[in-house]
Parts: C-alpha cells; sequence; structure tokens
C-alpha cells in the first residue's frame, strides 16, 4: 500500500503508545480513523485533539476480547465511512513475573486480549475487507517476546508467539488477493504496557503478586512510539511481513535459530 490519502484505518489500543503515534502517522498522511480502545477517557481526549486538527476520525470504547464488541466495531466503521482499507490490532496487555507463578486468571486474561483479540478482528473484519475487492493491510502488533521469549513474561510470550503465528497463516493465505499483511514485533517502545493491570477485568481475580518488569529482561534501548510508527508506514509500503524494531534484537534471533538448526543433528 503506497498511498493513504482517504483510507480508513481501524486502530484497536489506538488512545495511547503505539496504536496512537501510528494513528497520528496515518492521519498526516490523509488516512481516516475508527479508533477502539478500552479507556474511555483517554479515547475522548484523542478524538477531541484529532477533532481539532481537522482530522477524520471516530472512537468506541470496546474490549477486543468479546467478540461482539469488535462485532460493532466493525459495523461502526462501515457504517461510519463506507469501507475499511487498514485492520491495526495493536491492543495488549502483560503480566510480569516468573511463568510457574501465573494464576488461571493471569493467563486467561492475557489470553484474552492478546490473542483472542486479534483473533477476533481477522474473523470479523477480513471478510468483509475481501469482499470489498479494494486494497487493504492487516496490521498486528506481536512482540520481539514472539520471536525469542524473554524472561518473566510466560503468558505474554505464548500470546505474542501465537500473534506472529496467526500473522503468517494469514499473510500465507492472502496472497494473490489485494490485502496484505504485517507483523510489528518491537521490544521496548514508549507505552502503558507496563501499567496494564489499570484495566484489568474486576471480574478476574488481581495478580497475586504484581511484578514491573525487571531490568534484566530486556537488553534493549527505548524508542519513542512515533519513531516506530514511522518505521510501520515505511513497512506497508514495502509490503514486509516482519517489521522489527531494534538491531539489537538480531542477536537473540540468530542464537534461536542456531539452537533450533543444531536439533536437526538429531533427527532422522
Amino acid at each position: 500500500m503506497q498511498d493513504f490519502e482517504g483510507k480508513v484505518a481501524v486502530i484497536t489500543g489506538g488512545a495511547s503508545g503505539i496504536g496512537l503515534a501510528v494513528a497520528r502517522a496515518l492521519a498526516r498522511e490523509g488516512a481516516r480513523l475508527v479508533l477502539a480502545d478500552i479507556e474511555g477517557p483517554a479515547l475522548d481526549q484523542v478524538l477531541a485533539d484529532f477533532a481539532a486538527q481537522g482530522v477524520e476520525a471516530a472512537g468506541m470504547v470496546v474490549d477486543v476480547s468479546d467478540r461482539e464488541a469488535m462485532l460493532a466495531l466493525a459495523d461502526f466503521a462501515w457504517d461510519r465511512f463506507g469501507a475499511v482499507h487498514i485492520l491495526f490490532n495493536n491492543a495488549g496487555v502483560a503480566v510480569f513475573g516468573p511463568t510457574q507463578d501465573m494464576s488461571h486468571a493471569d493467563w486467561r486474561w492475557v489470553m484474552d486480549v492478546n490473542l483472542w483479540g486479534p483473533i477476533h478482528g481477522t474473523e470479523i473484519f477480513v471478510p468483509r475487507m475481501l469482499a470489498q475487492g479494494q486494497e487493504g493491510h492487516i496490521l498486528f502488533t506481536a512482540s520481539f517476546a514472539g520471536i525469542a521469549p524473554n524472561l518473566h513474561l510466560g503468558p505474554y510470550n505464548v500470546t505474542k508467539a501465537g500473534v506472529v503465528a496467526l500473522a503468517e497463516s494469514l499473510w500465507r493465505d492472502l496472497k494473490g488477493t489485494p490485502i496484505g499483511v504485517s507483523v510489528l514485533c518491537p521490544q521496548r517502545v514508549t507505552s502503558h504496557i507496563d501499567d496494564s493491570g489499570r484495566n484489568r477485568p474486576a471480574v478476574l481475580a488481581p495478580q497475586a503478586a504484581p511484578q514491573a518488569a525487571p531490568d534484566k529482561m530486556v537488553a534493549a534501548r527505548t524508542l519513542e512510539a512515533d519513531e516506530v510508527a514511522g518505521m510501520v508506514l515505511a513497512a506497508l509500503r514495502r509490503g514486509d511481513l516482519f517489521i522489527v524494531t531494534h538491531t539489537e534484537s538480531q542477536g537473540s534471533v540468530r542464537r534461536r535459530f542456531e539452537r533450533l538448526d543444531a536439533a536437526f543433528a538429531h533427527a532422522i
């Protein structure tokens, strides 16, 4: 996709972090926006800011883990703008701590948001986008943790690996159609992911011993979300499947695949 002028982009987790940064970047290119977020006040402020700038933007409070809410978001987008050209499955949460200490509630919450959210987006939006017969793009926010699992992030690692697999599967299955697919795999980026617990549903027990991300967990710079947004738009124009943000990620990826490659010495 080379031209974003007039295109309609639906972005989950669109009121902060990477979602908002990509929304702003697309708006500068003339795109129209449908932003979804679970935090109503933050979403209202973002929409007011866009309105003041003359950007065509609408929004809904949406819990991506709720399939009916995602169906309503799709209906809202098509009713408002008549089409959707870009779907950015971006909303995500994290729980920190040793994998063996995670409770069922921890697993359920992270799985519902990080994996079921993108699955809902895929099953609900992609058939409608294909029926349009127009150029489009499906973008997922996974994580570097989805390629090389990181310390004290068990549920997050599992779900983000699932998102990578979902994107790769969809990329293969959509070949020959006008719909492209990309998966964003960043390391540390300015966002509110470390404070995910603020949006944990009340029906789920709180994390037994909430922990912050340990310093030794991530050996990477923290990039600004706007920097990442620029990379995202460039990757969409190139049609890249994978979007990686940190050069320091490469060593971990190489070591993982060296371990995998070495295992073939024992295969028959």
